[in-house]
Parts: C-alpha cells; sequence; structure tokens
C-alpha cells in the first residue's frame, strides 16, 4: 500500500512579497513571466508587479482573467502563452486554479499568488473545473504541485473580511474530511493513501482555525497584521492545502459541488458552501450534538452558513434538493470516500436536519 505526501516546492509568507515577484521568479531560472491577475489585484498590484519586472530586467506579460475556471478560459490563455517560460496566477482561487491548469498543459514552472486566504486551492496539484455556467464540471489532478505559493500578509490584511473567513469554511472540511478517509482507507487526492503527518496537519489546522479565526478576523476587519492572523494565513493555505490533498476529500466538498445547482447559491463563495458541507457530513457521521453545535457556534460568530435561509436558498424546493444531492453522490465525486454508502435521500436528510440545527441556535 503506498502512502503519499506532497506539498508545493516552496511556501513563502512575509509582507511586501507581491513588490519582489521577480527576485522569486529569478530563483527558478525563469526569464520571461506570463502573469494572470484578477481584476481587482490587477488594479491594485499591476503597477508594483511590473516595477518589480523592470528592476529586474525581466519580461512579463500581465492579461486578465476572464471569471471562470472553464475549459474555455484555460485555452483562451494557452494560446496566448508564446514563449513564456513560467505563469503566475494572482488573485483569488479559480485564477489560481486556472493557472494551474495551463501550467500543466503547458509544462511551464507556476508561482501561485493568492490575494486572499480564501481557500485551500493554492499549495494543491488539483484544478477544480467548472463550466461556463458556473456549474461544477470535474476535478483536473496536475501532476505536479506549484513550484512555489506566496502569500503577501499585507495584501491578505487588506482583502475583503468575507474572503477569509470564506477561507476558514474551507480549512474547518480538512480535518473532518481526513478523519473519513482514513477509516474508509480512501485513495487521496495525492495518488496513495494519507500518511500520519497528513493527519497531524489536518489536526493542527482545525485546532489553529478554532483557537485563532475569530481572532484573524478582526484583524482583517481592522486591516492589521497579527500573529492570529498570520497562523490563519498558514492554516487557510499551508495546513488545509497539503492537509486535504494528502488526507483527501469526502462529503462535505461533494455537498458543496452538488450546492453549485442550486442558483441561489452561485454567489456564494466556495468556502461558504464547504462549510455547510460540513455540517451536514458531521450529521452524516451522527457526530455528537454537542460537536456539532460547536462547530456551529463556531461558523455562526464568524458569519459562514448554517441554514438554507443563510445561503439565500430558503425556499429551496425537495426537488431540487434531491438534484443537488444526486450531483454530490455522482460517480467520481468524492462522497465515495465516506467509510459508509452513502446516497442521495441521506444527504437530503442532513442537509435538512444541518439547516434544523442552524435555526436552533
Amino acid at each position: 500500500m503506498s502512502k503519499v505526501i506532497c506539498s508545493p516546492g516552496s511556501y513563502i509568507q512575509e509582507k511586501g512579497a507581491i513588490k519582489r515577484l521577480a527576485d522569486y521568479c529569478k530563483g527558478i531560472g525563469a526569464k520571461n513571466a506570463y502573469i494572470i491577475t484578477g481584476n481587482s489585484a490587477n488594479r491594485k498590484y499591476k503597477a508594483d508587479i511590473e516595477k518589480s519586472f523592470k528592476d529586474n530586467d525581466m519580461a512579463c506579460t500581465i492579461v486578465l482573467f476572464g471569471g471562470e475556471c472553464s475549459d474555455v478560459e484555460i485555452k483562451r490563455h494557452q494560446e496566448q502563452l508564446g514563449d513564456a517560460d513560467v505563469i503566475f496566477g494572482i488573485g483569488g482561487g479559480k485564477t489560481l486554479d486556472t493557472t494551474k491548469a495551463i501550467a500543466f498543459y503547458s509544462k511551464i514552472p507556476m508561482v501561485i499568488v493568492p490575494t486572499a486566504a480564501s481557500s485551500d486551492a493554492p499549495c494543491s496539484r488539483l484544478s477544480v473545473v467548472y463550466t461556463e455556467d458556473h456549474e461544477f464540471d470535474y476535478y483536473l489532478p496536475l501532476n505536479k504541485n506549484p513550484d512555489m505559493v506566496i502569500m503577501d500578509t499585507d495584501v491578505i490584511a487588506n482583502a475583503p473580511v468575507k474572503l477569509l473567513v470564506a477561507g476558514i469554511g474551507d480549512a474547518l472540511a480538512t480535518y473532518y474530511e481526513a478523519m473519513a478517509c482514513e477509516k474508509s482507507d480512501a485513495v487521496t487526492m495525492a495518488g496513495g493513501h494519507s500518511t500520519k503527518a497528513s493527519i497531524a496537519l489536518a489536526t493542527l489546522c482545525l485546532d489553529t482555525l478554532l483557537e485563532d479565526g475569530l481572532k484573524a478576523k478582526v484583524a482583517v476587519e481592522n486591516k492589521v497584521v497579527t500573529k492570529a492572523l498570520e497562523n490563519i494565513i498558514e492554516a487557510n493555505t499551508y495546513l488545509s492545502g497539503v492537509g486535504f490533498e494528502s488526507s483527501g476529500l469526502a462529503a462535505a466538498h461533494a455537498i458543496h459541488n452538488g450546492l453549485t445547482v442550486i442558483e441561489e447559491t452561485h454567489d456564494l463563495l466556495h468556502g461558504e458552501k464547504v462549510a455547510f458541507g460540513v455540517l451536514c457530513q458531521m450529521v452524516l457521521e451522527n457526530d455528537d450534538l454537542e460537536d456539532i453545535y460547536e462547530i456551529m457556534e463556531f461558523c455562526k460568530a464568524l458569519g459562514l452558513p448554517t441554514t438554507f435561509e443563510d445561503m439565500g436558498m430558503g425556499n429551496v424546493s425537495d426537488e431540487k434538493l434531491l438534484e443537488a444531492a444526486e450531483l454530490a453522490c455522482a460517480e467520481g465525486d468524492t462522497m465515495v470516500n465516506m467509510p459508509f454508502e452513502v446516497t442521495a435521500e441521506d444527504v437530503v436528510a442532513a442537509m435538512k436536519t444541518a439547516d434544523k440545527l442552524g435555526k436552533s441556535l
């Protein structure tokens, strides 16, 4: 039985890092960078990025992300790469996933620069691909993790607090899904079985979230970098990223994927839906009520959804819930990693129960 743990080549977390991107680029031997930025990143940091490359006499091409990590968007950038020998992704999770997919298909190094600690996507060797209609399409496993992940703590402290909170919601799933995958001896996203190291990372991730999550939220509300924020950036990005990939995904992310068919959830961030998926997974596993309430209260304090109404789907029909549940249980999704069989009807029951428990707080 193979056990696999994987991680990015380098993980760098420091203030002012976005002003030194060319220095990092030189460190991996690249000379001509193709840089994909989200709209906000382009508006705020384009001048700093261009200055960094100009001061180092290096070429860079900055191109705006189109808004969705889809096959169409991936192909568009592939056709524009030219003779670039490294690709940078600067922005949110979908910008980064698109960047990783392009690097995979084009066989060039990738440097990932999140502008918020909003998901665990940056460190992973995985891209989540959606349709042009923003519905989950498929997971794209990659052949390696990013060559470098760069977290500028100043940038993240000045990002919308909603993004940090969503990152906490995404990271919250790491421990619960890791435990489910360990029980079922599932094959993880890394292509093997979980290791003691990956389980330890997943456990540390949860402990850090519960200890520092609220304090980090307050720091970002005040646009300052504190020790708690530094800890949560690491938890959301590295601990969760390496933890989920090397330990496995289960019900929480499968339910997130199912929820994408409900139109009312399209404006929710990935981590917001995953957080509700965690509560549903806890119901599926029949966890102690005290434990479920602890996580629900933590989510409520942060502003993460615990009810259908919180997700804008207070009037959702049973038929739509079943459609979402069927997608969550679809062949090839991560529901199969649960240590017992889960049907669509089970998922509907878990969602309704989680909703009712959330309303009771």
